[in-house]
């Protein structure tokens, strides 16, 4: 008899436990609404390697808007010489980036003879994104 009420106890308790803990951390989320219309970012300069075959793109991006900005998409098209297009690869940020946030945002794409000129385009799920281009971002230290 004390095995069975043991055993119908035991996952009451872990339930318990899980919303012990679970209700501090939900009740310190907030919503935010999202950037709509035009999101402004900073970026940096592309910094573009070809390594082992491969073409990697690394951009530095921080949100400057006031708003999260939802779905951050960053998509890097590559064309011949003649203005044909090749290739290319997109980022997708599927968390809300928020405001004042710093993201290393990484391209790949495979080496293409004929590869001469590449070109970014940067939306979001609610409007276009502005750029601007600033020397140096640096991510924030991980604890």
């Amino acid at each position: 008899m004390n095995r069975l009420s043991l055993r119908a106890l035991a996952p009451l308790a872990a339930f318990a436990l899980t919303l012990a803990v679970a209700a501090p951390a939900a009740a310190q989320r907030k919503l935010i609404s999202p950037q709509r219309g035009e999101a402004n970012v900073e970026i940096t300069k592309p910094n573009t390697k070809v390594v082992k075959g491969e073409v990697i793109t690394v951009i530095m991006v921080k949100n400057v808007s006031p708003a999260p900005i939802a779905l951050l998409k960053v998509e890097e098209n590559w064309y011949d010489k003649g203005g044909n297009p090749i290739g290319g690869d997109i980022f997708r940020h599927l968390k809300p980036f928020m405001p004042g946030e710093v993201l290393k945002v990484e391209l790949r794409s495979p080496r293409r003879p004929g590869m001469d000129s590449n070109q970014y385009q940067f939306s979001h799920a609610n409007g276009t994104i502005k750029t601007t281009v600033v020397p140096k971002l640096e991510l924030p230290p991980t604890s």
